[in-house]
């Protein structure tokens, strides 16, 4: 059976496992122009996807934090009407990752910026759900700082160790500087996910770079 040099492993959701943005730019544009916000520019799209949308709608679009707390309960309302699981891509390979990681008897749980219910939700719809041991992302309703990465990550050790799992040895896998940034505040290394939307300089603290799923697995499992 492969081993692993972890005992555990924590995983981002958007631009990780899952790339979110056929359904997060067409309700993110919806919900910008409802505060006669122009729409970004293309090219800058991507810089919505992994961080707290709660920090991006003041950052990116200059809302200010009592707009950003409506703007961020108008998205979730519209990722709840239509239907979020079902418009998201997973990236090729990973989820042969995830399905090798939970063979070889290595707990897993996600450790996600995103609402909670929605991280369900995706993983449930692509067969993945049953292979985390505990699942952490934003909870229902918050907004604003404890909506952190460090935060998420806090709450899916916690959740680990609840399940009788492991944790002396985690490791974060995500694509970014957040990512970083918030499994050091608990000295977790991080394999950046070079395929997601990060750019590479995000990744210049990260222990590993990932350049697929195959890289990744090869960085998780050894024979």
């Amino acid at each position: 059976m492969p081993h692993s040099p972890y005992s555990c492993v924590l995983w981002d959701v958007d631009g990780t496992i899952a790339d979110a943005t056929p359904g997060i730019f067409p309700r993110l544009l919806e919900v910008l122009a409802s505060f006669g916000e122009p729409a970004p520019d293309p090219a800058s799209l991507s810089r919505w996807v992994g961080p707290p949308m709660y920090e991006s709608f003041q950052t990116l679009a200059g809302l200010s934090a009592v707009q950003a707390e409506d703007a961020l309960t108008r998205y979730r309302e519209l990722a709840a009407r239509d239907g979020y699981a079902a418009s998201v891509d997973i990236y090729p390979g990973v989820p042969d990752v995830i399905r090798a990681v939970a063979a070889a008897g290595i707990p897993q749980a996600t450790a996600s910026t995103k609402p909670e219910n929605q991280v369900r939700a995706i993983l449930e719809h692509n067969d993945l759900l049953a292979l985390f041991t505990a699942i952490s992302g934003a909870r229902s309703g918050s907004i604003g700082r404890s909506d952190s990465k460090a935060d998420v990550v806090g709450w899916a050790l916690e959740r680990l160790r609840a399940a009788g799992a492991d944790t002396s040895k985690p490791v974060l896998i995500g694509d970014r500087h957040h990512d970083v940034e918030g499994a050091a505040e608990y000295g977790i290394p991080v394999i950046f996910a070079e395929w997601g939307f990060g750019e590479s300089s995000e990744g210049d603290a990260a222990a590993f770079r990932a350049v697929d799923a195959a890289a990744l697995q090869a960085l998780l499992l050894t024979n």
